[in-house]
């Protein structure tokens, strides 16, 4: 464990010593965080204000404003603390490439440390610091909701984000170091997270409600993990504030609403569970770093060249 612990920090220093790599990092979930405030907010917040105005009634059109942007900016919240998640793990992962390209790896390979040590150690570095970024990211959003004048959320709430960060950060950071067996340089690296960073937000439902996607697209997007990470959260940030906003409703439609916006997932006239949500996650981390360890076993470094 000592071997794992001391590789991990090691890790996680080399990272953050790289300044840039770390300001880039912080400067993307910020634009994100805006774009998707500024550019999505508004047409989310009518098609809620459309919905109250049919089949709520006479209603306090100030409220269900303030009510509507609310929902839509912790919908909002949700879906960047997973892209961040993503998207970070997987950046920090290039240190295992950067560190192939200065021959260090290879003096990890002859030290006498089991390669799964060493694979473990950059797993655990790269899901270490994407669940700190995007728990900073969170803190960030729950300080802007707070100067919106809406309320905190409670310790209870926290802890299950904090959760639902470290478990989507440490599945993809198991498949990041799967996919970085298979790269061999830090320009090559690069433009893979580019690709990714592009993919996850529209196959994560996260730019565009599911609803906005084809049935075939949302069958397939189902097996994959990205998308129901961020169902589960935005079920846990978007509960107090479903309810608020469509009070005196019919239950049917938040419940409708959740389904088009991505908010719960659904097979057929049954609701996925969060369990089965948290099994599929796991299941992907599990066979990525068995699939990892029998071919970091059998490969030299020159298999990597």
């Amino acid at each position: 464990m000592k071997e794992i612990y001391y590789l991990c920090k090691r890790n996680i220093l080399v990272f953050m010593r790289d300044y840039s790599a770390v300001f880039f990092s912080v400067l993307s979930m910020l634009i994100i965080l805006l774009l998707q405030v500024v550019f999505l907010g508004e047409m989310n917040e009518n098609s809620i204000l459309w919905a109250l105005s049919v089949y709520g009634g006479e209603r306090d059109v100030l409220t269900d404003e303030k009510n509507a942007e609310y929902l839509i900016n912790v919908w909002t919240l949700a879906g960047i603390l997973i892209v961040n998640t993503v998207t970070v793990s997987l950046t920090v992962m290039q240190t295992m490439i950067r560190d192939e390209a200065k021959g260090q790896l290879a003096s990890f390979y002859v030290a006498p440390v089991k390669r799964i040590k060493i694979a473990l150690s950059y797993i655990l570095a790269s899901g270490t610091i994407g669940s700190g970024m995007s728990f900073l990211t969170f803190l960030i959003g729950q300080g802007y909701l707070l100067l919106q004048g809406n309320p905190i959320f409670s310790v209870e709430v926290f802890l299950k984000i904090l959760a639902i960060i470290l478990l989507n950060a440490f599945v993809y950071a198991a498949i990041g170091y799967l996919l970085a067996l298979f790269v061999h340089s830090e320009s090559a690296w690069g433009g893979l997270l580019t690709v990714i960073g592009t993919l996850v937000g529209f196959l994560g439902g996260i730019y565009l409600p599911v609803s906005q996607l084809s049935e075939g697209v949302v069958k397939v997007l189902k097996c994959l993990p990205i998308l129901h990470g961020t169902a589960m959260m935005r079920e846990l940030l978007t509960k107090e504030a479903l309810e608020t906003t469509f009070a005196g409703l019919s239950e049917i439609i938040p419940e409708q609403y959740a389904k088009e916006m991505g908010i719960t997932l659904w097979n057929g006239e049954v609701q996925i569970s969060l369990e089965n949500q948290i099994s599929i996650l796991l299941l992907y981390g599990i066979i990525a770093i068995i699939v990892a360890a029998v071919i970091s076993k059998r490969r030299t470094i020159q298999d990597r060249k």
